[in-house]
């Protein structure tokens, strides 16, 4: 079965986070480079903010919120705001003379083909190829016997500035058609078009105001979820998401004329999306409810005339996790954390879906099941060692078969197909291995490189330790460290720590052409695997959710502190970082121990946590963080919401805060009302400066070109409040 990703469950941005770039939004000139070691202070004058008089009643504790005005981000006042803050970011910017030559050498390494991993559909395989510099990957088509790669589906010629994505493909059973979502702007809007892939020609099917959803092909159609269409007043970008809905399109219809499938409009908020099995047999329906962290699974059986119509509920909770992996004799396949919080593998007669007639195909392990893939008659079992994949392969009646050799301490990704396939093709990365492409035979258990990249990194030449360490009370927490051979660790190595830490996301090793830079030029990375990701299963995650959010930030600055009493830097050439529910981390940070670090990048991050969830799919966060409505859960938000804890005259460190306008996850009121009150409060000589973009979102399909532009102004950014020229004499 054909796995649908769910990126908009959690908060996760990408690496890279935000991104800027020469289509209207931030730009920033490109002096000559200078060799001075240490460059001066830039002094900053911040344009001016004012401060509302609104206060707000949380159960009896006013709250002033004196910039709820920058909320309206497309009334004028804010539109002004924004657009003096770019200036005063691009003026910074153009003052430090080795700019220009991290863009050069950002953009010369970045040049490079990448690959996707191939998909098998009939007779042919379609991947994804980047040639280097195209803003987007291109989808190919070639015959599995091999001859020519041709383009099917190229997404640089659907925008004139290169900001629109494809956001997926699904095929359809008989392989003759491809539904592929496209993303405008970064938003998490989706829009939905079909290719016939005989006559390689576009249909003239158009779906619109999809979101959280793919396209599940049953027939001569395909499920898909979405809103109602936004009111035309600003509110599409911000206004919360409600009452998601099901529909079945016929191919050739409009999508006024498609069919409902599913709806409560009892319940507002809460996500429900459909797949379908490869058999073709059964339609599987998700369902949350945004209260509880788990979904509901509902199935219809697609070839019973008597349930035409009719969903049976076979997982009634909403506390825990599920998803369906594939069929085997009329059974489905689930993945689930119901009494295993590693995870296991289950066997569910629809006929008897009651729990406990469940029977274990792959029990709860010492280490998490993160995934598991059905190809060829085998399953395919990723499991999780201290954040690092381990690959095992078992039939379908769970008995071991082999174990996948990986080439060193990595992520591996892929294993999908299906039944009639011999072989499968997976994705394998680490901090140092720029991403390959292998195919791997299931008979014989090997696997070949398919397609390597071209990048000019030799792994050979970093290391890569995994250390743990100990948290405030004692809990060992792990984290990679990675530096080029050599590096003398002399306690002053520029240092950039990155983390996450929640909604069960797990950050196994992955590589970062963008990272390369800092690497190559003698910087340490460290990755931390904080309590809230999903690393070592559900238990780990918990530790990390409220009430107990604040270990989560109590790891990030024992990970600070480790990193300092160990040798390998000290604050004033520490970088913390991260993106989304990671700038929530950041700025938890920042405003507790402004001391931990000289720089910080708070990336589109939740900021204000007493007001997230009234914006687009906030609500959905709130099993993660708790709610302001609830009076305790208030009383532990308030205590580390970045906005409402920055405090007049501290010296905080030299900070970038990045958004975007098109972000509609993570609103960037968030960054605004941060961006000012930072900037009122700091008493120190520390940059406080907001990027703002324009035409990009939270992270996902952000142009080759902007990306290029934000990690040259993270890696100034950095360098520069260090004091550190990577390029000087």
């Amino acid at each position: 079965m054909k796995k649908f990703t769910f990126p908009l469950l959690t908060l996760l941005a990408v690496a890279s986070c935000r991104s800027a770039g020469p289509q209207g939004g931030f730009t920033a000139a490109s002096p000559k480079a200078t060799s001075a070691k240490q460059a001066p202070r830039i002094p900053v004058q911040y344009p001016t903010a004012p401060q509302g008089e609104r206060v707000d009643d949380y159960h009896g504790t006013p709250v002033p919120d004196p910039y709820r005005w920058l909320e309206d981000s497309d009334a004028p006042e804010t539109k002004e705001w924004v657009a003096a803050e770019n200036q005063v970011t691009a003026e910074y910017f153009s003052k430090i003379p080795f700019r220009r030559q991290i863009r050069e050498r950002l953009t010369s390494m970045w040049n490079y083909e990448r690959y996707g991993v191939p998909q098998r559909e009939g007779d042919n395989l379609y991947f994804t190829k980047n040639d280097g510099l195209q803003n987007q990957a291109v989808l190919y088509v070639q015959p599995v016997q091999g001859g020519e790669a041709k383009v099917l589906l190229d997404p640089n010629k659907l925008s004139d500035d290169g900001t629109t994505a494809l956001a997926g493909t699904y095929f359809s059973p008989d392989h003759r058609y491809l539904a592929y979502a496209t993303s405008g702007a970064g938003s998490d809007w989706r829009k939905i078009r079909v290719i016939d892939l005989k006559t390689r020609k576009t249909l003239s099917d158009e779906i619109n105001w999809v979101k959280v959803s793919g396209a599940a092909w049953a027939k001569d159609g395909f499920y898909y979820s979405r809103y109602d269409a936004p009111k035309a007043d600003g509110s599409r970008l911000a206004g919360l998401n409600q009452f998601q809905k099901v529909y079945y399109h016929k191919l050739g219809s409009k999508q006024s004329q498609d069919k409902l499938v599913y709806e409560d409009r009892r319940m507002p908020l809460g996500f429900r999306y459909l797949t379908t099995t490869d058999d073709g047999r059964f339609a599987v329906l998700h369902l949350t409810n945004g209260k509880a962290d788990g979904n509901r699974l509902l199935v219809r059986d697609l070839t019973d005339p008597k349930q035409a119509t009719k969903f049976t509920s076979f997982v009634t909770s909403y506390s825990y996790n599920n998803s369906v992996v594939g069929t085997t004799n009329g059974k489905l396949l689930v993945r689930t954390n119901y009494k295993a919080p590693h995870y296991r593998l289950v066997l569910v007669d629809p006929k008897r879906p009651q729990a406990a007639n469940w029977k274990n195909v792959l029990p709860e392990a010492e280490q998490k099941l993160e995934s598991v893939s059905q190809a060829g008659g085998q399953l395919i079992a990723t499991y999780l060692k201290d954040a690092s994949s381990a690959v095992k392969v078992f039939d379908e009646q769970g008995k071991p078969l082999h174990e996948v050799e990986l080439p060193a301490l990595g992520t591996a990704t892929g294993f999908e197909g299906h039944r009639t396939d011999k072989a499968v093709y997976y994705a394998f990365t680490s901090f140092a291995h720029p991403t390959t492409i292998y195919k791997y035979d299931l008979a014989a258990n090997t696997s070949t490189v398919y397609q390597a990249p071209t990048g000019k990194v030799n792994p050979a030449d970093y290391v890569t330790t995994q250390v743990f360490y100990a948290s405030k009370d004692g809990t060992k927490i792990p984290m990679f460290i990675v530096h080029k051979k050599g590096v003398k660790l002399n306690g002053q190595v520029p240092t950039y720590l990155y983390g996450y830490g929640g909604f069960n996301v797990s950050l196994t090793p992955s590589f970062s052409m963008a990272r390369m830079l800092w690497l190559e030029n003698g910087g340490i990375l460290a990755v931390v695997n904080l309590r809230g990701g999903g690393e070592y299963g559900e238990e780990w995650h918990q530790a990390g959710m409220t009430p107990h959010k604040q270990n989560v930030f109590d790891d990030f600055i024992a990970a600070a502190e480790y990193l300092t009493i160990q040798g390998y830097t000290n604050p004033a050439h520490l970088a913390i970082a991260g993106g989304s529910n990671g700038g929530l981390l950041v700025g938890a940070t920042m405003t507790q121990r402004p001391d931990v670090a000289r720089v910080a990048f708070p990336a589109v991050g939740v900021l204000d946590m007493l007001r997230y969830q009234k914006f687009t799919i906030g609500w959905n966060w709130i099993p993660e963080y708790g709610t302001s409505d609830n009076y305790n859960q208030f009383q532990n938000l308030y205590k580390f919401s970045p906005l409402h804890n920055l405090k007049a005259g501290a010296n905080y460190p030299a900070t970038l805060i990045t958004t975007a306008d098109h972000d509609d996850r993570v609103v960037p009121a968030h960054s605004y009302k941060f961006a000012a009150a930072l900037q009122a409060a700091d008493a120190g000589s520390n940059p406080q400066l907001i990027r703002v973009d324009t035409n990009a979102g939270h992270g996902a399909g952000k142009s080759t070109q902007l990306q290029i532009d934000e990690w040259t102004d993270i890696w100034t950014f950095a360098y520069q409040n260090m004091g550190v020229n990577p390029y000087g004499k």
